[in-house]
């Protein structure tokens, strides 16, 4: 991933605490930022000094925990920490200093939890005495000597759900180096001071008020919310030409590079086959380890370094993929995409929301991501699917698809004995690209703990229920994989006696959870995610002897939106058979509100049917 996600991250975080928080807003009223300064002074070679005070108000018992530090985040190569200041200013004005004791430095957190080695560090402040009533204050300079663009500068901002009093950014730039922005929620307004000869300053101010919290599966809070976006960069072209300047050569087929790439697409039919090949060997077998040291969040390895060590970041994968494509004539170029839930660019390039690289090939419309662990070349994860994306070769930009082809198919049958217990078998299908991830994901499971994975699938089918899984063949990385279980359940019916089935059986990532995912709030004021959907269940129980169907469900059809669904119930004798089909289609991988309140009558209904039971006596 590229440099700086893990602080966007952390920003994310902040959001997640924040809707946590809240009820019918989400700003936290646990704590109110009294003021936040942060000033950049930048050289034109891209180096700046950063100077940031804040003071904060403790409100409520619950924030001396989470607020009584603070986090510096710098990188130990590119940035120098030069001072710290920090106090706790008590009600009647007593201050408590910070000792330099109580300035803790660590390692960032996802360096620790991931395969990461990266230079990002955190200088923690911690305040001493901290009770409700008192207010923090903070003041540190940061230097960056060395840019990761040289001679560019951009930035990222956005705030954490608190009341702010005083929130401000001021940019105190070359006057030949303009800074192009677009804010959102934030005020330009004529700096406090006036800048020095040949210089020009910028300053913005964040518009306080209260946030809505943030909803199930939304969208980024910067494609939305309040941002400010600040970079030199005139427009994305040039903003990719800076990235091509940085992994200048790094794409360059080694000798073992094309003798790899013409080993593995020997005897392959066409371009396409090729291509497929090549990705599928880069992510079996070059492991994921960020390595951002220094400049390393932008700047990729040496595809034959890449290819000696057998680890690298995204931006590692796709340079050697590159190298082994072009090794065998197929031209391809980096893609920088974001891999998580925003789906708008600010118009100021930025970093930011650029957190992944991909491959791109355009003679054959192909996009590959050899980072992609769990998916079969040809497919994209789903968090990539619908988003802009851009091409480093000439700074234009694409979309990456909207849809790909998958599908899930389950099969359930109940033989259901006169004491009410039931053996039963239940098998899944999952073809195109949901196939691979449900393989890998048994796969990588060991034998020891499917049986956890057999007890939480049995979790709806019987009070006490027992089974054995067959996962399948688990070789290769076809476009379909099936697996199954079987067993018996105890007390799965009341019999002897009147009983009600229900018809429904959730079975992991079943049309149930489908549609539980698109329903997941009652109302919605923010765009969401709502991927494509086709799903297709069949569920069978056979009755002893002598006993009755008193009812069944009655048949549910619909189509509106892009969503259709159907559901029959059959009886053959003995048996009864409950078919449902569920498949949900949109012009775009995001849904707007007005889109939600258009699904609610459909998704209603198809959550009554799910509900519905055959009622039995016997």
């Amino acid at each position: 991933m590229l440099y700086r996600y893990c602080a966007l991250l952390f920003l994310g975080c902040l959001f997640a605490c924040a809707q946590a928080l809240a009820f019918d807003t989400g700003t936290d009223p646990s704590v109110v930022i009294e003021r936040h300064i942060q000033h950049y002074v930048v050289e034109p070679s891209g180096a700046y000094l950063l100077t940031v005070e804040q003071a904060k108000t403790i409100v409520e018992q619950r924030a001396v925990q989470a607020h009584g530090q603070f986090s510096i985040v710098y990188n130990q190569t590119l940035d120098q920490v030069l001072s710290v200041e920090a106090y706790t200013q008590k009600p009647d004005g007593r201050r408590v200093a910070v000792q330099p004791g109580q300035v803790k430095d660590q390692q960032e957190p996802a360096s620790l939890e991931a395969p990461m080695f990266q230079d990002t560090r955190l200088k923690i402040v911690v305040f001493p005495e901290v009770a409700v009533g008192d207010r923090l204050v903070v003041r540190y300079a940061l230097r960056r000597a060395t840019p990761l663009f040289p001679g560019h500068f951009e930035d990222l901002s956005s705030s954490p759900f608190h009341l702010q009093r005083n929130y401000v950014l001021v940019y105190d730039m070359p006057a030949a180096m303009p800074l192009y922005a677009d804010a959102a929620g934030f005020v330009a307004e004529t700096p406090d001071e006036a800048p020095p000869p040949g210089r020009k300053r910028y300053q913005w101010r964040y518009v306080n008020g209260d946030n809505d919290r943030i909803e199930a599966d939304s969208v980024s809070y910067l494609d939305y919310g309040k941002r400010l976006a600040v970079s030199t960069f005139p427009d994305y072209p040039a903003f990719a030409a800076a990235f091509r300047r940085a992994a200048a050569g790094a794409a360059r087929p080694s000798p073992a590079v094309a003798a790899l790439a013409r080993q593995l697409s020997a005897g392959l039919p066409d371009a396409r086959t090729r291509a497929q090949a090549l990705s599928d060997w880069v992510r079996r077998n070059i492991r994921y380890v960020g390595v951002y040291i220094g400049p390393g969040g932008v700047v990729p390895h040496p595809a034959a370094t890449v290819l000696a060590n057998r680890y690298g970041d995204c931006k590692d994968h796709a340079a050697l993929l590159q190298a082994l494509l072009a090794a065998v004539g197929i031209d391809a170029t980096g893609v920088l995409v974001n891999s998580g839930n925003a789906y708008r660019l600010p118009q100021a390039p930025t970093l930011g929301v650029f957190d992944h690289m991909i491959v791109y090939v355009p003679s054959l419309g192909l996009y590959l991501d050899p980072t992609a662990d769990a998916l079969s070349a040809g497919y994209l994860p789903a968090t990539v699917l619908g988003k802009p994306a851009l091409l480093l070769n000439d700074g234009s930009f694409a979309m990456t698809p909207i849809l790909q082809p998958e599908t899930s198919r389950t099969s359930a049958f109940f033989t259901i004995r006169r004491d009410g217990r039931s053996s039963f078998k239940v098998s899944k299908t999952a073809t195109g690209a949901i196939a691979e991830p449900y393989r890998k994901t048994v796969r990588d499971t060991r034998p020891a703990e499917r049986d956890q994975l057999v007890r939480r699938m049995l979790q709806g089918v019987g009070q006490k229920s027992r089974g054995v899984f067959d996962a399948g063949l688990l070789d290769g990385s076809g476009d379909e994989y099936s697996m199954s279980f079987s067993g018996s359940a105890d007390g799965f019916a009341a019999l002897p006696g009147p009983s009600a089935l229900p018809t429904s059986y959730d079975v992991w990532g079943g049309l149930g959870d489908a549609v539980a995912a698109l329903a997941q709030e009652k109302t919605r004021r923010q765009e969401f995610v709502c991927p494509a959907v086709d799903n297709e269940e069949q569920t069978g129980f056979r009755l002893p002897k002598g006993v009755r169907i008193l009812a069944l469900p009655k048949a549910t059809s619909l189509m509106d939106g892009g969503m259709y669904y159907r559901a029959t119930y059959a009886r053959q004798g003995s048996t009864i058979l409950v078919k449902r089909r569920f498949t949900f289609r949109h012009g775009r991988a995001t849904c707007s509100p007005d889109d939600y309140r258009a699904m609610q009558p459909a998704l209603e209904r198809i959550m009554r049917d799910l509900r519905s039971q055959i009622v039995i006596a016997g």
